[in-house]
């Protein structure tokens, strides 16, 4: 009977651990150093176009605004959730502020329609398997499942023009490889404040389904110049001369005439008939190859809890309209 209960200390524990396997400290070297936890992920593989990530199983809490622009609604939601972490809770706890923050964007939206956005932070480590519960009901918990997602980043600011500009064109790529993807949504993801000026960091996800895509399957073979046979020499002590009568832009080179030195002939007397060599001339691969480099980096400074609570004064409320040309939202 007392081995019951240790079993079930036993798979608590395993359970918390998986639950905080997607959530890390910060790396000042990466895109993400502003906050003291990161969503942490493996990296696949990277195109020049798109990176593959794999995440691992996180929880977040999440709360949904209607809004006609992607920002105005991402504004009304953000506060909400940033009061959740700094006290508007059951327990009065207050948490850091993770990174990213996703924005839940619907693929087919009319400019004459609102549209559903979903905003949501990334719980910390500590609370991943207990958080606790908001004081406001329009707030939820999201299980995000494990998952490999195309992802393609950019800098300045994340406004509903941009968003969509660069969805597209990850689009775009993605059916070109012919990858397989969910076409509902897909996440605008912030890393930075929202009074952060430079070097900002902003990315476009969408889910895969089935196989990630690593390879692009219109690339050209590359080219292959196949060699020509050898045929064995009449005369094996013969002095080869190379024949240009064939193949005027090639140039071939015989290896015995690498190897014989014009000092073994006879000084001033020309070979007879009888040693005329017969020619056979060959030629070696031909190799080609295109390197290519890709890099990136990415610096950012300031802390998340210092700077947002400036911006609040001017998010508009839930029943606000504002300008999204004035939103600045990471």
């Amino acid at each position: 009977m007392e081995l019951f209960p240790g079993l079930v200390v036993l798979v608590a524990l395993m359970v918390s651990v998986g639950a905080e396997g997607g959530v890390g400290p910060s790396n000042n070297s990466s895109f993400c150093s502003e906050s003291k936890e990161c969503l942490e992920y493996e990296l696949v593989c990277k195109t020049d176009e798109y990176e593959v990530r794999h995440y691992s199983p996180t929880r977040w809490v999440s709360t949904d605004a209607e809004a006609y622009f992607m920002g105005v609604g991402a504004a009304v939601a953000f506060r909400r959730l940033f009061q959740y972490i700094t006290g508007d809770n059951n327990g009065g706890l207050q948490m850091e502020m993770t990174a990213p923050v996703l924005v839940r964007i619907p693929e087919e939206t009319r400019i004459w329609e609102p549209a559903i956005y979903t905003l949501s932070f990334l719980l910390p480590a500590a609370y991943q398997e207990r958080p606790p519960t908001p004081t406001d009901d329009k707030l939820y918990f999201t299980e995000m499942p494990s998952m490999d997602v195309y992802v393609r980043s950019y800098g300045g600011w994340m406004l509903s023009v941009t968003s969509r500009l660069h969805a597209h064109l990850l689009t775009k790529e993605l059916v070109r490889v012919q990858a397989d993807y969910n076409h509902t949504y897909h996440y605008g993801v912030g890393y930075d404040s929202p009074l952060k000026l430079l070097n900002r960091h902003n990315e476009v996800w969408y889910v895969a389904e089935g196989e990630a895509v690593c390879s692009d399957p219109q690339e050209p073979t590359p080219p292959h110049t196949p060699t020509p046979p050898h045929t064995p020499n009449a005369t094996p002590n013969a002095t080869h001369t190379p024949n240009t009568s064939h193949t005027p832009n090639a140039t071939h080179i015989s290896s015995s005439t690498i190897a014989d030195s014009p000092s073994d002939l006879p000084a001033n007397r020309p070979p007879t008939p009888s040693q005329a060599p017969e020619v056979t001339p060959s030629q070696g691969p031909v190799v080609g190859e295109s390197p290519s480099a890709n890099s990136s980096d990415s610096q950012v400074d300031g802390p998340w809890n210092n700077t947002v609570e400036a911006s609040l004064e001017d998010t508009p409320s839930d029943n606000s309209v504002a300008d999204p040309t004035d939103l600045n939202l990471a």
